[in-house]
């Protein structure tokens, strides 16, 4: 049995991570969470599990826990939250990654950090589906630099604790993900306009529309995140781990509103400063290494997050 550490544990990803391996391994699991942004509503029917374990702590801190693998999903991930503390997000990206790092090389623990398609910043138009070679587009001072170059240095980090001390480490590049456990209130795409259809409030666009996402349901990823931390040692990555089919906002505005029927009004705001304007990532890699591409359509994963968010606002 293995003792298996998912900081971030309380969150979306983290839920959705520490579920997986409830039920499809023997190990044993150590939820991680300060409650930034996640929640113990998330992980409440886990507590009973006598292979389950919850702690509330800050990787800002050091901890001294003996584990086998370590899963970094700690990180506030959409721009209200992250950018809510700017300099609490750089120490959770830095001093937080360095913590976990110290971890793994004193328990000789495998180690994975969950980066972001963020650290392509505003890609190049040239380059319209993004390959993990692309060295990105990033405003390192802008508002939104405090994730975008927090995950950068954390990448960093790792591949020099790898070259350094030799610690078995591991990065994937998450795009935009969405499904259950998600916060209704996330500020991101989806939620933002799930929520706003349930609820009969304006679906907010931000800019013309025209801006592309690709949307990745979220078991999809988790089953990446986990074959890449089973992947061969000496294999760091990082790894694009996304979906390939890509829609304008507009688009997924007025599909989301027509899958809840809705009679919410579309209206366009002013768009944040940085936002990218196109964001698709180059699969090729996990398709070749971790024999993987995502599986769920968007039709249906849409269809069972709604159900979802249902559920929370009351509908």
């Amino acid at each position: 049995m293995k003792r298996i550490l998912v900081t971030g544990g309380a969150g979306f990803l983290g839920t959705n991570l520490c579920r997986k391996l409830l039920r499809e391994t023997d190990d044993y699991i150590i939820c991680l969470d300060n409650l930034y942004t996640g929640t113990k509503e998330n992980i409440k029917d886990l507590l009973n599990n006598n292979r389950f374990e919850f702690i509330q702590h800050d990787i800002i801190e050091p901890i001294d826990i003996e584990v086998d693998e370590i899963y970094n999903l700690a990180c506030p991930a959409s721009p209200p939250h992250y950018q809510k503390d700017h300099v609490f997000t750089l120490k959770t990206c830095f001093l937080g990654v360095m913590n976990m790092l110290d971890l793994a090389k004193k328990y000789n623990a495998k180690f994975l950090q969950t980066s972001t398609s963020e650290v392509y910043g505003d890609p190049d138009p040239r380059i319209k589906i993004q390959p993990e070679s692309y060295w990105g587009n990033v405003n390192c001072n802008g508002l939104r630099s405090c994730y975008d170059e927090g995950k950068r240095v954390g990448e960093s980090l790792i591949f020099n604790y790898n070259r350094m001390y030799g610690t078995n480490v591991k990065i994937v590049r998450i795009f935009n993900t969405y499904g259950p456990y998600m916060d209704v209130n996330d500020g991101r795409v989806i939620s933002n306009f799930i929520t706003q259809c349930l609820t009969g409030k304006p679906i907010t666009i931000y800019g013309d529309g025209h801006q592309t996402r690709s949307i990745c349901y979220v078991d999809d990823l988790i089953e990446a995140i986990v074959r890449m931390m089973n992947s061969e040692d000496g294999f760091i990555g990082p790894v694009n781990i996304g979906n390939q089919e890509e829609y304008e906002v507009k688009e997924l505005a007025e599909w989301i509103k027509e899958l809840t029927n809705s009679k919410s009004e579309i209206v366009y705001c002013e768009s944040p400063k940085d936002d990218p304007m196109q964001r698709c990532p180059d699969i090729s890699l996990a398709k070749k290494k971790l024999n993987w591409e995502p599986k769920i359509s968007s039709h249906d994963g849409l269809i069972k997050t709604i159900e979802y968010f249902a559920k929370k606002v009351g509908k």
